[in-house]
This record gives structure tokens, C-alpha cells and sequence, in this order.
């Protein structure tokens, strides 16, 4: 199983932008097998800071979600808006 968390912070003005862009990438996720991943968005008390958290059975389905079309939009529309050095992604070891 791999498991990720991501970590983003956004500008105030792209906050709204950002969550249509991540409501189509999930309603796409939808019609992939949901037996195999599990994809969660949320988004932090100060508004503007999100965290993905997404669980896969294996590296081929992993691939198979994150190269989905509308998840490589997100992906390039939310890195153009001015991340200023807040991505991070972590992998997490399960105990």
C-alpha cells in the first residue's frame, strides 16, 4: 500500500479556482475502480492551505489516478498560481 500526503499552500484569490479544479479531477476519479485507491482533499483552518491524502493498492493504479487529464490540469493550474515553495509531498510508512 502507498500512502501520500500532499501540502500546498495557495493565494487567497486562486482558493475558489483551486477547489473547482480538485472537484473535477474526483468526479473523474469516479469512474476508476474505488477498490483500489482512496483520494481525500481537505483543507486547512487558515483557508488557503490544502492537503491531499490518497492511499494506493500498487504503483500501477497510483499512476493510473495521477495521470488522469484533469488531474494533470489541476496540477499545472495550481502550480502556476504561485505556490511559493509550499508543496510537500510525504510518503507515509504504515506501523
Amino acid at each position: 500500500m502507498i500512502n501520500v500526503i500532499v501540502t500546498y499552500t495557495v493565494k487567497p484569490e486562486f482558493v475558489s479556482e483551486n477547489k473547482l479544479n480538485i472537484q473535477k479531477f474526483l468526479n473523474d476519479f469516479k469512474d476508476l475502480d474505488q477498490e483500489t485507491f482512496e483520494y481525500k482533499v481537505y483543507i486547512k483552518e487558515d483557508g488557503i492551505t490544502f492537503l491531499h491524502y490518497s492511499n494506493y493498492i500498487n504503483e500501477e493504479v497510483q499512476y493510473e489516478v495521477l495521470n488522469i487529464p484533469s488531474f494533470k490540469e489541476f496540477q499545472k493550474l495550481r502550480d502556476e498560481s504561485g505556490l511559493n515553495d509550499s508543496h510537500k509531498v510525504e510518503i507515509l510508512q504504515s506501523i
